[in-house]
């Protein structure tokens, strides 16, 4: 049984100083690639929840190994209804929720998840010295 990943895009994208306030449609763009070009789709399946103006960045549904989902409200809320659904169909399975968001981290635990920060994820993708924006918030 392939591990689940369910990437909290607006808090791993607002983790770092890039300038993803300018353009959050880009930002998701963004991550979504580093996502299908890096090992993970190989290590298990990946979900992106996107939310807000992210949504017009990318598509929902499949996309190199990455399956993108649009919260139609709540980010926080999508990513319980996403692990709510695997530990149903597929109970036992190994499943890590990526965001720094306490609240989530304690929703998506009681259900039987691990939750990992952002830093982690970008560990995993090649990225672990922030950028920074030469202009500022």
């Amino acid at each position: 049984m392939k591990p689940l990943i369910v990437v909290d895009a607006a808090n791993v994208i607002g983790s770092r100083p890039d300038g993803w306030w300018r353009d959050r449609a880009a930002a998701a763009r963004r991550l979504v690639a580093n996502l299908a070009d890096s090992r993970l789709p190989d290590e298990g399946e990946i979900v992106v929840v996107v939310e807000g103006k992210a949504r017009e960045g990318v598509a929902e549904g499949r996309l190199d190994g990455v399956r993108v989902e649009h919260a139609p409200g709540s980010g926080d809320d999508r990513v319980v209804a996403v692990v709510e659904d695997a530990v149903r169909a597929s109970p036992g399975r190994p499943i890590t929720v990526v965001t720094s968001d306490r609240g989530l981290r304690e929703r998506v635990n009681a259900l039987g998840a691990q939750a990992v920060g952002a830093r982690w994820l970008w560990e995993r993708l090649g990225q672990t010295k922030p950028p920074t924006s030469p202009t500022g918030p």
